[in-house]
Protein backbone atom coordinates (compact mmCIF):
# COMPACT_ATOMS: atom_id res chain seq x y z
CA UNK A 1 0.00 0.00 0.00
CA UNK A 2 1.44 3.38 -1.04
CA UNK A 3 0.62 6.19 1.36
CA UNK A 4 2.12 9.61 0.68
CA UNK A 5 0.24 11.57 3.31
CA UNK A 6 -2.16 11.12 6.21
CA UNK A 7 -3.14 14.77 6.36
CA UNK A 8 -6.02 15.46 3.96
CA UNK A 9 -7.15 18.93 2.99
CA UNK A 10 -9.64 20.61 5.26
CA UNK A 11 -12.30 20.87 2.54
CA UNK A 12 -12.28 17.15 1.72
CA UNK A 13 -15.68 15.74 0.72
CA UNK A 14 -14.86 12.65 2.77
CA UNK A 15 -16.75 13.15 6.01
CA UNK A 16 -17.56 10.74 8.81
CA UNK A 17 -21.09 10.53 7.40
CA UNK A 18 -19.71 9.59 3.97
CA UNK A 19 -17.58 6.91 5.58
CA UNK A 20 -20.62 5.51 7.40
CA UNK A 21 -22.52 5.34 4.11
CA UNK A 22 -19.75 3.23 2.61
CA UNK A 23 -19.93 0.83 5.51
CA UNK A 24 -23.67 0.44 4.94
CA UNK A 25 -22.91 -1.09 1.53
CA UNK A 26 -21.30 -4.02 3.35
CA UNK A 27 -23.66 -3.98 6.30
CA UNK A 28 -20.82 -3.39 8.78
CA UNK A 29 -19.65 -0.73 11.23
CA UNK A 30 -16.26 0.67 12.09
CA UNK A 31 -15.15 1.07 15.67
CA UNK A 32 -15.72 4.64 16.87
CA UNK A 33 -12.09 5.14 17.86
CA UNK A 34 -10.93 4.08 14.36
CA UNK A 35 -13.31 6.11 12.24
CA UNK A 36 -11.17 9.22 12.02
CA UNK A 37 -8.15 7.21 10.92
CA UNK A 38 -10.09 5.55 8.13
CA UNK A 39 -11.70 8.85 7.18
CA UNK A 40 -8.27 10.44 6.74
CA UNK A 41 -6.98 7.48 4.72
CA UNK A 42 -10.02 7.63 2.45
CA UNK A 43 -9.67 11.40 2.09
CA UNK A 44 -6.07 11.24 0.90
CA UNK A 45 -7.09 8.48 -1.53
CA UNK A 46 -9.84 10.76 -2.84
CA UNK A 47 -7.31 13.57 -3.36
CA UNK A 48 -5.09 11.23 -5.35
CA UNK A 49 -8.05 10.07 -7.45
CA UNK A 50 -9.08 13.65 -8.21
CA UNK A 51 -5.53 14.48 -9.26
CA UNK A 52 -5.41 11.54 -11.66
CA UNK A 53 -8.83 12.28 -13.15
CA UNK A 54 -7.70 15.85 -13.87
CA UNK A 55 -4.74 14.64 -15.95
CA UNK A 56 -5.07 14.40 -19.77
CA UNK A 57 -5.95 10.90 -20.94
CA UNK A 58 -3.32 8.81 -22.74
CA UNK A 59 -4.76 7.74 -26.08
CA UNK A 60 -3.05 5.96 -29.01
CA UNK A 61 -2.06 8.54 -31.59
CA UNK A 62 -3.57 8.57 -35.09
CA UNK A 63 -1.65 9.83 -38.11
CA UNK A 64 -4.39 12.04 -39.53
CA UNK A 65 -2.17 13.38 -42.31
CA UNK A 66 -1.37 9.94 -43.64
CA UNK A 67 -4.88 8.56 -43.00
CA UNK A 68 -7.26 11.54 -43.32
CA UNK A 69 -10.97 11.11 -42.64
CA UNK A 70 -13.01 12.02 -45.71
CA UNK A 71 -16.70 12.08 -46.65
CA UNK A 72 -18.03 11.21 -43.18
CA UNK A 73 -21.81 11.05 -43.60
CA UNK A 74 -25.03 9.30 -42.79
CA UNK A 75 -26.46 7.00 -45.45
CA UNK A 76 -29.81 7.86 -47.08
CA UNK A 77 -32.36 5.06 -46.97
CA UNK A 78 -32.43 4.79 -50.76
CA UNK A 79 -28.70 4.00 -50.66
CA UNK A 80 -29.10 1.51 -47.81
CA UNK A 81 -31.27 -1.16 -49.41
CA UNK A 82 -30.82 -3.78 -46.68
CA UNK A 83 -30.34 -1.46 -43.69
CA UNK A 84 -26.71 -2.57 -43.29
CA UNK A 85 -24.82 0.75 -43.41
CA UNK A 86 -24.42 2.58 -40.10
CA UNK A 87 -22.14 5.36 -41.35
CA UNK A 88 -20.14 6.12 -44.48
CA UNK A 89 -16.65 7.55 -44.80
CA UNK A 90 -13.58 7.19 -46.98
CA UNK A 91 -10.25 6.52 -45.29
CA UNK A 92 -7.10 5.27 -46.98
CA UNK A 93 -3.37 5.76 -47.00
CA UNK A 94 -2.27 8.94 -48.78
CA UNK A 95 1.19 7.48 -49.27
CA UNK A 96 2.03 4.99 -52.00
CA UNK A 97 0.97 1.64 -50.57
CA UNK A 98 1.29 -1.81 -52.10
CA UNK A 99 0.44 -3.71 -48.93
CA UNK A 100 -1.53 -6.91 -48.53
CA UNK A 101 -4.88 -5.10 -48.68
CA UNK A 102 -4.05 -2.75 -51.52
CA UNK A 103 -7.12 -2.41 -53.74
CA UNK A 104 -9.45 -3.96 -51.14
CA UNK A 105 -12.46 -2.16 -49.68
CA UNK A 106 -13.52 -2.83 -46.10
CA UNK A 107 -16.24 -2.01 -43.60
CA UNK A 108 -15.94 -2.29 -39.84
CA UNK A 109 -18.54 -3.44 -37.37
CA UNK A 110 -19.85 -0.34 -35.65
CA UNK A 111 -18.25 -1.06 -32.29
CA UNK A 112 -14.71 -0.79 -33.69
CA UNK A 113 -13.20 2.66 -33.17
CA UNK A 114 -12.44 4.94 -36.08
CA UNK A 115 -11.37 8.37 -34.90
CA UNK A 116 -13.86 11.14 -35.71
CA UNK A 117 -16.43 8.72 -37.15
CA UNK A 118 -19.50 8.34 -34.88
CA UNK A 119 -19.87 4.93 -33.25
CA UNK A 120 -23.55 4.00 -32.91
CA UNK A 121 -23.16 0.42 -31.59
CA UNK A 122 -26.69 -0.25 -32.82
CA UNK A 123 -28.28 1.39 -29.81
CA UNK A 124 -30.04 4.45 -28.43
CA UNK A 125 -29.15 3.46 -24.87
CA UNK A 126 -26.03 5.62 -25.29
CA UNK A 127 -25.64 8.19 -28.02
CA UNK A 128 -23.26 10.84 -29.27
CA UNK A 129 -20.09 8.78 -28.85
CA UNK A 130 -17.33 9.71 -31.30
CA UNK A 131 -14.06 7.80 -30.73
CA UNK A 132 -10.85 9.75 -30.16
CA UNK A 133 -8.66 6.90 -31.44
CA UNK A 134 -8.37 4.22 -34.07
CA UNK A 135 -8.65 0.60 -33.01
CA UNK A 136 -5.53 -1.47 -33.65
CA UNK A 137 -7.30 -3.31 -36.47
CA UNK A 138 -8.29 0.01 -38.06
CA UNK A 139 -4.67 1.11 -38.12
CA UNK A 140 -3.45 -2.21 -39.46
CA UNK A 141 -6.00 -2.21 -42.29
CA UNK A 142 -4.91 1.27 -43.35
CA UNK A 143 -1.21 0.47 -43.06
CA UNK A 144 -1.81 -2.60 -45.25
CA UNK A 145 -3.36 -0.44 -47.97
CA UNK A 146 -7.03 -1.19 -47.29
CA UNK A 147 -9.71 1.39 -48.09
CA UNK A 148 -12.24 1.79 -45.27
CA UNK A 149 -15.65 2.69 -46.67
CA UNK A 150 -17.54 3.02 -43.41
CA UNK A 151 -19.17 1.31 -40.47
CA UNK A 152 -21.61 -1.60 -40.71
CA UNK A 153 -24.70 -1.81 -38.52
CA UNK A 154 -24.10 -3.67 -35.29
CA UNK A 155 -26.97 -5.26 -33.41
CA UNK A 156 -27.95 -3.49 -30.21
CA UNK A 157 -24.74 -3.40 -28.12
CA UNK A 158 -23.86 -6.77 -29.73
CA UNK A 159 -26.69 -8.35 -27.72
CA UNK A 160 -28.66 -10.07 -30.48
CA UNK A 161 -27.96 -13.07 -32.67
CA UNK A 162 -30.70 -11.95 -35.06
CA UNK A 163 -30.84 -8.71 -37.04
CA UNK A 164 -33.86 -6.73 -35.84
CA UNK A 165 -32.53 -4.98 -32.73
CA UNK A 166 -30.83 -1.81 -34.01
CA UNK A 167 -32.88 1.40 -33.75
CA UNK A 168 -31.96 2.19 -37.37
CA UNK A 169 -34.22 -0.70 -38.39
CA UNK A 170 -33.94 -4.33 -39.42
CA UNK A 171 -30.97 -5.58 -41.40
CA UNK A 172 -32.31 -7.84 -44.13
CA UNK A 173 -30.80 -11.12 -45.26
CA UNK A 174 -29.07 -10.67 -48.64
CA UNK A 175 -30.85 -13.78 -50.00
CA UNK A 176 -34.37 -12.84 -48.93
CA UNK A 177 -35.69 -9.68 -47.36
CA UNK A 178 -37.78 -10.24 -44.27
CA UNK A 179 -35.27 -12.73 -42.86
CA UNK A 180 -32.44 -12.31 -40.37
CA UNK A 181 -28.95 -11.55 -41.57
CA UNK A 182 -27.70 -12.92 -38.24
CA UNK A 183 -26.12 -10.94 -35.45
CA UNK A 184 -24.55 -9.23 -33.96
CA UNK A 185 -22.23 -8.39 -36.92
CA UNK A 186 -25.29 -8.18 -39.15
CA UNK A 187 -24.33 -5.26 -41.36
CA UNK A 188 -20.85 -6.66 -41.85
CA UNK A 189 -22.25 -9.88 -43.28
CA UNK A 190 -24.74 -8.19 -45.58
CA UNK A 191 -22.41 -5.57 -47.09
CA UNK A 192 -19.81 -8.20 -47.98
CA UNK A 193 -22.42 -10.63 -49.32
CA UNK A 194 -23.93 -7.89 -51.51
CA UNK A 195 -20.50 -6.93 -52.83
CA UNK A 196 -20.70 -3.39 -51.44
CA UNK A 197 -17.40 -4.09 -49.69
CA UNK A 198 -14.77 -6.75 -50.29
CA UNK A 199 -14.41 -7.76 -46.66
CA UNK A 200 -15.26 -6.80 -43.12
CA UNK A 201 -14.16 -7.12 -39.52
CA UNK A 202 -16.83 -8.40 -37.16
CA UNK A 203 -16.76 -9.08 -33.44
CA UNK A 204 -17.70 -12.41 -31.88
CA UNK A 205 -18.61 -12.92 -28.21
CA UNK A 206 -20.89 -15.93 -28.63
CA UNK A 207 -21.07 -16.43 -32.38
CA UNK A 208 -21.47 -12.88 -33.66
CA UNK A 209 -19.07 -13.36 -36.59
CA UNK A 210 -20.09 -16.92 -37.38
CA UNK A 211 -23.87 -16.41 -37.17
CA UNK A 212 -24.11 -13.61 -39.75
CA UNK A 213 -21.41 -15.21 -41.88
CA UNK A 214 -23.54 -18.36 -42.00
CA UNK A 215 -26.80 -16.53 -42.69
CA UNK A 216 -25.14 -14.43 -45.41
CA UNK A 217 -23.21 -17.26 -47.08
CA UNK A 218 -19.73 -16.04 -46.06
CA UNK A 219 -16.57 -17.38 -44.52
CA UNK A 220 -16.35 -16.07 -40.97
CA UNK A 221 -13.42 -16.77 -38.67
CA UNK A 222 -13.27 -16.38 -34.88
CA UNK A 223 -9.55 -17.03 -34.41
CA UNK A 224 -7.70 -18.07 -31.28
CA UNK A 225 -8.44 -15.80 -28.32
CA UNK A 226 -6.16 -12.78 -28.55
CA UNK A 227 -4.72 -13.46 -32.01
CA UNK A 228 -6.38 -10.24 -33.21
CA UNK A 229 -5.92 -7.41 -30.67
CA UNK A 230 -9.15 -6.01 -29.25
CA UNK A 231 -7.73 -2.55 -28.55
CA UNK A 232 -10.23 0.21 -29.28
CA UNK A 233 -13.33 -1.98 -29.54
CA UNK A 234 -16.48 -1.98 -27.43
CA UNK A 235 -16.28 -4.89 -25.01
CA UNK A 236 -19.07 -7.18 -23.88
CA UNK A 237 -16.96 -9.39 -21.62
CA UNK A 238 -13.16 -9.45 -21.89
CA UNK A 239 -12.68 -13.22 -21.63
CA UNK A 240 -14.92 -13.98 -24.61
CA UNK A 241 -14.32 -10.91 -26.81
CA UNK A 242 -12.95 -11.78 -30.26
CA UNK A 243 -12.59 -9.95 -33.55
CA UNK A 244 -12.74 -11.88 -36.82
CA UNK A 245 -12.58 -11.51 -40.61
CA UNK A 246 -15.71 -11.94 -42.73
CA UNK A 247 -15.13 -12.57 -46.45
CA UNK A 248 -16.62 -14.26 -49.51
CA UNK A 249 -13.76 -16.75 -49.91
CA UNK A 250 -11.31 -18.66 -47.76
CA UNK A 251 -8.32 -17.06 -49.47
CA UNK A 252 -9.63 -13.57 -48.71
CA UNK A 253 -10.20 -14.64 -45.12
CA UNK A 254 -6.58 -15.78 -44.84
CA UNK A 255 -5.47 -12.51 -46.44
CA UNK A 256 -7.38 -10.35 -43.98
CA UNK A 257 -6.30 -12.44 -41.01
CA UNK A 258 -2.67 -12.10 -42.07
CA UNK A 259 -3.13 -8.31 -42.26
CA UNK A 260 -4.64 -7.70 -38.82
CA UNK A 261 -3.37 -10.45 -36.49
CA UNK A 262 -0.51 -10.33 -34.00
CA UNK A 263 0.41 -8.88 -30.60
CA UNK A 264 -0.07 -5.10 -30.40
CA UNK A 265 1.64 -4.70 -27.00
CA UNK A 266 -1.44 -2.85 -25.65
CA UNK A 267 -4.20 -5.41 -25.21
CA UNK A 268 -3.11 -8.20 -22.88
CA UNK A 269 -5.46 -10.57 -24.71
CA UNK A 270 -3.00 -10.35 -27.60
CA UNK A 271 0.18 -10.84 -25.55
CA UNK A 272 0.47 -14.61 -26.19
CA UNK A 273 -0.03 -14.04 -29.94
CA UNK A 274 2.99 -13.96 -32.25
CA UNK A 275 4.71 -10.63 -32.88
CA UNK A 276 4.14 -9.29 -36.38
CA UNK A 277 7.54 -10.43 -37.66
CA UNK A 278 6.80 -13.99 -36.48
CA UNK A 279 3.19 -14.22 -37.61
CA UNK A 280 2.34 -17.21 -39.82
CA UNK A 281 1.89 -16.27 -43.48
CA UNK A 282 -1.68 -17.57 -43.59
CA UNK A 283 -2.42 -16.59 -47.19
CA UNK A 284 0.96 -17.41 -48.70
CA UNK A 285 1.22 -20.78 -47.00
CA UNK A 286 -2.31 -21.72 -48.08
CA UNK A 287 -1.64 -20.79 -51.70
CA UNK A 288 1.70 -22.60 -51.67
CA UNK A 289 0.18 -26.04 -51.06
CA UNK A 290 0.84 -28.22 -54.10
CA UNK A 291 -2.45 -30.12 -53.90
CA UNK A 292 -4.72 -27.99 -51.68
CA UNK A 293 -7.72 -30.29 -52.00
CA UNK A 294 -5.81 -33.27 -50.60
CA UNK A 295 -6.50 -33.89 -46.90
CA UNK A 296 -4.79 -37.27 -46.71
CA UNK A 297 -3.74 -38.12 -43.16
CA UNK A 298 -5.78 -35.37 -41.54
CA UNK A 299 -8.14 -36.49 -38.77
CA UNK A 300 -11.57 -34.86 -38.46
CA UNK A 301 -13.80 -35.39 -35.42
CA UNK A 302 -17.55 -34.85 -35.56
CA UNK A 303 -18.70 -33.68 -32.13
CA UNK A 304 -21.49 -36.16 -31.41
CA UNK A 305 -23.32 -33.87 -28.99
CA UNK A 306 -23.47 -31.11 -31.60
CA UNK A 307 -25.89 -33.28 -33.56
CA UNK A 308 -28.15 -33.84 -30.56
CA UNK A 309 -29.38 -30.32 -29.89
CA UNK A 310 -33.21 -30.37 -29.86
CA UNK A 311 -33.55 -27.49 -32.33
CA UNK A 312 -31.29 -29.00 -35.02
CA UNK A 313 -33.12 -29.07 -38.37
CA UNK A 314 -32.84 -32.49 -40.03
CA UNK A 315 -32.14 -30.86 -43.40
CA UNK A 316 -29.24 -28.91 -41.87
CA UNK A 317 -27.98 -32.17 -40.40
CA UNK A 318 -28.11 -33.82 -43.86
CA UNK A 319 -26.09 -31.05 -45.48
CA UNK A 320 -23.59 -31.20 -42.64
CA UNK A 321 -23.25 -34.99 -42.98
CA UNK A 322 -22.68 -34.62 -46.72
CA UNK A 323 -19.94 -32.05 -46.09
CA UNK A 324 -18.29 -34.46 -43.65
CA UNK A 325 -18.36 -37.14 -46.38
CA UNK A 326 -16.80 -34.64 -48.77
CA UNK A 327 -13.88 -34.18 -46.39
CA UNK A 328 -13.52 -37.95 -46.22
CA UNK A 329 -13.49 -38.12 -50.03
CA UNK A 330 -10.61 -35.64 -49.98
CA UNK A 331 -8.54 -38.05 -47.90
CA UNK A 332 -9.42 -37.04 -44.35
CA UNK A 333 -10.21 -39.66 -41.72
CA UNK A 334 -13.60 -38.67 -40.31
CA UNK A 335 -15.26 -40.16 -37.23
CA UNK A 336 -17.47 -39.15 -34.31
CA UNK A 337 -16.13 -38.11 -30.92
CA UNK A 338 -18.20 -37.69 -27.77
CA UNK A 339 -17.57 -34.55 -25.69
CA UNK A 340 -20.44 -34.61 -23.15
CA UNK A 341 -19.63 -31.22 -21.61
CA UNK A 342 -20.25 -29.63 -25.03
CA UNK A 343 -23.94 -29.55 -24.08
CA UNK A 344 -23.14 -27.64 -20.89
CA UNK A 345 -21.07 -25.09 -22.80
CA UNK A 346 -23.94 -22.64 -23.40
CA UNK A 347 -24.75 -22.58 -19.67
CA UNK A 348 -21.09 -21.92 -18.79
CA UNK A 349 -20.92 -19.18 -21.42
CA UNK A 350 -24.20 -17.65 -20.22
CA UNK A 351 -22.99 -17.33 -16.63
CA UNK A 352 -19.83 -15.55 -17.72
CA UNK A 353 -21.43 -13.38 -20.40
CA UNK A 354 -24.19 -12.22 -18.03
CA UNK A 355 -22.32 -11.84 -14.73
CA UNK A 356 -19.05 -10.77 -16.35
CA UNK A 357 -20.81 -8.68 -18.99
CA UNK A 358 -22.59 -6.75 -16.25
CA UNK A 359 -19.30 -5.98 -14.49
CA UNK A 360 -17.74 -4.90 -17.79
CA UNK A 361 -20.62 -2.53 -18.48
CA UNK A 362 -20.27 -1.11 -14.99
CA UNK A 363 -16.51 -0.88 -14.59
CA UNK A 364 -14.81 -1.38 -17.97
CA UNK A 365 -12.34 -4.25 -18.13
CA UNK A 366 -10.89 -4.61 -14.61
CA UNK A 367 -7.92 -6.89 -14.25
CA UNK A 368 -6.73 -6.39 -17.83
CA UNK A 369 -3.84 -4.46 -19.28
CA UNK A 370 -5.52 -2.73 -22.16
CA UNK A 371 -6.75 0.64 -23.37
CA UNK A 372 -10.01 1.50 -21.62
CA UNK A 373 -12.48 3.69 -23.48
CA UNK A 374 -13.63 5.28 -20.23
CA UNK A 375 -15.61 8.02 -21.99
CA UNK A 376 -17.83 5.28 -23.42
CA UNK A 377 -18.10 3.57 -20.04
CA UNK A 378 -19.18 6.89 -18.50
CA UNK A 379 -22.00 7.12 -21.04
CA UNK A 380 -23.18 3.64 -20.03
CA UNK A 381 -23.24 4.57 -16.35
CA UNK A 382 -25.04 7.84 -17.03
CA UNK A 383 -27.69 6.10 -19.15
CA UNK A 384 -28.15 3.29 -16.64
CA UNK A 385 -29.00 5.66 -13.81
CA UNK A 386 -31.79 7.48 -15.59
CA UNK A 387 -35.25 6.18 -16.40
CA UNK A 388 -35.13 7.70 -19.88
CA UNK A 389 -31.83 5.93 -20.57
CA UNK A 390 -33.12 2.64 -19.22
CA UNK A 391 -36.22 2.87 -21.37
CA UNK A 392 -34.03 3.11 -24.47
CA UNK A 393 -32.07 -0.05 -23.64
CA UNK A 394 -32.73 -3.16 -25.72
CA UNK A 395 -34.42 -6.06 -23.93
CA UNK A 396 -31.29 -8.25 -23.97
CA UNK A 397 -29.25 -5.38 -22.52
CA UNK A 398 -31.74 -4.88 -19.69
CA UNK A 399 -31.63 -8.62 -19.10
CA UNK A 400 -27.84 -8.53 -18.69
CA UNK A 401 -28.07 -5.79 -16.06
CA UNK A 402 -30.84 -7.60 -14.20
CA UNK A 403 -29.02 -10.94 -14.39
CA UNK A 404 -25.79 -9.29 -13.28
CA UNK A 405 -27.26 -7.69 -10.17
CA UNK A 406 -29.06 -10.93 -9.29
CA UNK A 407 -25.83 -12.92 -9.67
CA UNK A 408 -23.92 -10.38 -7.59
CA UNK A 409 -26.48 -10.56 -4.78
CA UNK A 410 -27.62 -14.20 -4.86
CA UNK A 411 -24.80 -16.09 -6.58
CA UNK A 412 -21.62 -14.13 -5.82
CA UNK A 413 -19.39 -17.12 -6.68
CA UNK A 414 -21.08 -17.76 -10.04
CA UNK A 415 -18.50 -15.96 -12.18
CA UNK A 416 -15.60 -17.69 -10.47
CA UNK A 417 -17.28 -21.10 -10.72
CA UNK A 418 -18.15 -20.62 -14.39
CA UNK A 419 -14.57 -19.52 -15.09
CA UNK A 420 -13.27 -22.78 -13.62
CA UNK A 421 -15.83 -24.78 -15.59
CA UNK A 422 -14.82 -22.99 -18.77
CA UNK A 423 -11.34 -24.38 -18.20
CA UNK A 424 -12.87 -27.84 -17.85
CA UNK A 425 -14.67 -27.23 -21.13
CA UNK A 426 -11.42 -26.19 -22.80
CA UNK A 427 -9.62 -29.25 -21.45
CA UNK A 428 -12.32 -31.50 -22.89
CA UNK A 429 -11.87 -30.05 -26.39
CA UNK A 430 -8.09 -30.18 -26.00
CA UNK A 431 -8.32 -33.87 -25.13
CA UNK A 432 -10.35 -34.50 -28.29
CA UNK A 433 -7.91 -32.44 -30.33
CA UNK A 434 -5.10 -34.76 -29.27
CA UNK A 435 -6.91 -37.42 -31.33
CA UNK A 436 -8.08 -35.14 -34.14
CA UNK A 437 -6.61 -32.27 -36.12
CA UNK A 438 -9.96 -30.45 -36.25
CA UNK A 439 -13.47 -30.86 -34.87
CA UNK A 440 -16.59 -30.07 -36.89
CA UNK A 441 -20.21 -29.19 -36.15
CA UNK A 442 -23.12 -27.56 -37.93
CA UNK A 443 -22.47 -23.86 -37.32
CA UNK A 444 -26.12 -23.07 -36.68
CA UNK A 445 -28.96 -25.53 -36.03
CA UNK A 446 -31.38 -23.92 -38.48
CA UNK A 447 -31.45 -21.40 -41.34
CA UNK A 448 -32.18 -17.72 -40.84
CA UNK A 449 -35.51 -16.97 -39.19
CA UNK A 450 -37.92 -14.20 -40.13
CA UNK A 451 -37.63 -10.94 -38.23
CA UNK A 452 -39.39 -10.51 -34.92
CA UNK A 453 -42.63 -8.55 -35.12
CA UNK A 454 -42.13 -4.78 -34.74
CA UNK A 455 -42.87 -3.80 -31.16
CA UNK A 456 -42.65 -7.39 -29.93
CA UNK A 457 -42.40 -7.91 -26.16
CA UNK A 458 -38.98 -8.95 -24.75
CA UNK A 459 -39.67 -12.69 -25.07
CA UNK A 460 -40.94 -12.15 -28.60
CA UNK A 461 -37.70 -10.41 -29.54
CA UNK A 462 -35.53 -13.13 -28.08
CA UNK A 463 -37.45 -16.31 -29.04
CA UNK A 464 -36.29 -16.08 -32.66
CA UNK A 465 -32.82 -17.12 -31.53
CA UNK A 466 -33.54 -19.97 -29.12
CA UNK A 467 -30.72 -22.50 -29.37
CA UNK A 468 -29.00 -20.48 -32.09
CA UNK A 469 -25.58 -20.50 -30.38
CA UNK A 470 -25.74 -24.16 -29.31
CA UNK A 471 -22.48 -24.91 -31.16
CA UNK A 472 -20.76 -21.53 -31.27
CA UNK A 473 -20.63 -19.88 -27.84
CA UNK A 474 -18.54 -22.64 -26.26
CA UNK A 475 -15.50 -21.66 -28.31
CA UNK A 476 -15.69 -18.04 -27.23
CA UNK A 477 -15.23 -19.19 -23.68
CA UNK A 478 -12.51 -21.75 -24.43
CA UNK A 479 -10.73 -19.53 -26.94
CA UNK A 480 -10.37 -22.21 -29.62
CA UNK A 481 -10.29 -20.93 -33.22
CA UNK A 482 -13.54 -21.65 -35.08
CA UNK A 483 -14.39 -20.91 -38.71
CA UNK A 484 -17.69 -21.18 -40.53
CA UNK A 485 -17.91 -22.06 -44.21
CA UNK A 486 -21.06 -22.06 -46.40
CA UNK A 487 -21.91 -25.63 -47.53
CA UNK A 488 -25.41 -25.41 -48.96
CA UNK A 489 -28.82 -23.75 -49.00
CA UNK A 490 -32.26 -24.63 -47.70
CA UNK A 491 -35.79 -23.31 -48.12
CA UNK A 492 -37.09 -21.57 -44.97
CA UNK A 493 -39.88 -23.31 -43.06
CA UNK A 494 -41.40 -20.19 -41.51
CA UNK A 495 -41.83 -16.55 -42.35
CA UNK A 496 -42.93 -14.82 -45.56
CA UNK A 497 -41.09 -17.24 -47.88
CA UNK A 498 -41.95 -20.48 -46.05
CA UNK A 499 -42.10 -23.34 -48.53
CA UNK A 500 -41.10 -21.15 -51.49
CA UNK A 501 -38.64 -23.38 -53.34
CA UNK A 502 -37.23 -20.36 -55.16
CA UNK A 503 -35.88 -19.01 -51.85
CA UNK A 504 -32.78 -20.66 -50.46
CA UNK A 505 -30.96 -19.58 -47.31
CA UNK A 506 -27.34 -20.55 -46.49
CA UNK A 507 -26.18 -23.32 -44.15
CA UNK A 508 -22.71 -23.40 -42.55
CA UNK A 509 -20.07 -25.90 -41.45
CA UNK A 510 -18.03 -24.99 -38.37
CA UNK A 511 -14.39 -26.11 -38.20
CA UNK A 512 -12.65 -25.91 -34.81
CA UNK A 513 -8.93 -26.36 -34.18
CA UNK A 514 -6.23 -26.28 -31.54
CA UNK A 515 -5.14 -22.93 -30.14
CA UNK A 516 -2.99 -21.12 -32.75
CA UNK A 517 -3.82 -23.75 -35.41
CA UNK A 518 -5.53 -21.32 -37.79
CA UNK A 519 -3.55 -22.71 -40.72
CA UNK A 520 -4.99 -26.19 -40.25
CA UNK A 521 -8.55 -24.83 -40.15
CA UNK A 522 -7.96 -22.73 -43.27
CA UNK A 523 -6.52 -25.78 -45.03
CA UNK A 524 -9.66 -27.83 -44.37
CA UNK A 525 -11.98 -24.99 -45.37
CA UNK A 526 -10.03 -24.25 -48.55
CA UNK A 527 -10.06 -27.91 -49.56
CA UNK A 528 -13.84 -28.08 -49.32
CA UNK A 529 -14.35 -24.72 -51.03
CA UNK A 530 -12.17 -25.65 -54.01
CA UNK A 531 -14.10 -28.83 -54.68
CA UNK A 532 -17.70 -27.71 -54.19
CA UNK A 533 -20.20 -25.05 -55.19
CA UNK A 534 -22.14 -24.42 -52.00
CA UNK A 535 -24.91 -22.56 -53.78
CA UNK A 536 -25.68 -25.61 -55.90
CA UNK A 537 -26.13 -27.89 -52.90
CA UNK A 538 -29.71 -27.87 -51.61
CA UNK A 539 -32.14 -30.27 -49.95
CA UNK A 540 -32.58 -33.59 -51.73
Amino acid sequence: MSVFSVDPKADSPVTTEALNDICKVFGVNLKDDEKEDYRRLLAVFDESAQELMAMPDYVPEVDMQRFPRNDIREVPKDQNTHGAWAWRCSIKDTQSNHGLLSGKTLVLKDMISVKDVPMLMGTEFVSGYVPNMDATVTTRILEAGGHILGKAVCENLCHSGTSHSAPTGVVDNPYCKGYSAGGSSSGSGVLVALGEADMSIGADQGGSVRIPATNCGLVGFKPTYGLIPYTGCGSNEPTNDHLGPMTRTVLDNALLLQSIAGNDNIDDRSFPAPWLDRLPQYLYNLKARQNPQDLTGLKVGIIKEALETPVLDEQVKKLFSQAAKDLEASGAMVSEVSIPIHKKGPAIWTAISKAGGYLTKMYGAPGHRTHNMHELNSLFLEALHSQSGWDKAYSASKNIYLNGVWAEQRHPALLAKATNLSRQLRDAYDAALKQFDVLITPTLPYVATSHADPGAAPLGQIKKQIGLTSNTCQFNQTGHPALTLPIGRLTPKEGPAAGDLEVKLPVGLQIVGKWWAEETILRVAYSWELGHDWKARTES
